[in-house]
């Protein structure tokens, strides 16, 4: 009778059953973290996306760079621009609107005065619109509206789909007096305070 005798391997390559599970185990966690990183990359991709939709036709967060609207808006203060509202309605007087500018083609904040087929009368620093003196509550008390031609008095009339936009600090303040009426195309929404 012989009795079986464990075998010991010597040599190089270890005979050992496990082995070959934890290849299985690699490729399965393999697969784990592939499936892992395509769903970040999912999560990210949409969440740019959303970013990138609310900015351009929803909200979109501004900074006012000048003195042009004090004292309604001041310099270095943040608001939100509502881009959708022009799409559900026109634009309206009084509305602060944040418009790119025709004479640098940059951003600027400035309130709408007269929308298509009103008509801007500047006389002995006062607006008239449509032949009625403008009450802008909304200006520091004592500030003139001069026109910044060579004459005192301008009279503007608005064609179709052009607005008539001023600062509130009319004596620091590029707008229509200087580059005429905005297309309605150059207004972007207004601002919400």
């Amino acid at each position: 009778m012989r009795a079986a005798m464990p075998i010991l391997n010597s040599g190089s390559t270890p005979a050992r059953p496990a082995s070959l599970p934890l290849a299985r185990k690699a490729r399965v966690d393999l697969r784990v973290v592939l499936r892992q990183g395509f769903q970040c990359l999912a999560v990210l991709v949409l969440a740019a996306a959303c970013y990138l939709l609310i900015s351009r036709f929803l909200l979109q967060s501004v900074s006012v760079v000048g003195r042009s609207m004090v004292p309604t808006l001041y310099d270095s203060q943040h608001y939100l621009l509502n881009r959708w509202v022009y799409h559900v309605h026109a634009p309206r007087h009084s509305d602060v609107v944040v418009l790119r500018d025709p004479s640098d083609n940059g951003f600027s904040v400035k309130r709408i005065i007269a929308a298509p087929g009103d008509s801007v009368y500047l006389k002995d620093g006062s607006v008239y619109l449509n032949g009625c003196k403008l009450n802008e509550a909304y200006l520091a008390p004592g500030t003139p509206t001069f026109s910044n031609s060579q004459y005192q008095d301008k009279l503007i009339l608005c064609g179709k789909d052009q607005y008539f936009v001023l600062g509130d600090n009319r004596l620091n303040s590029i707008d229509s007096r200087t580059y005429g009426p905005v297309p309605r195309r150059n207004l972007l929404g207004p601002i919400i305070r």
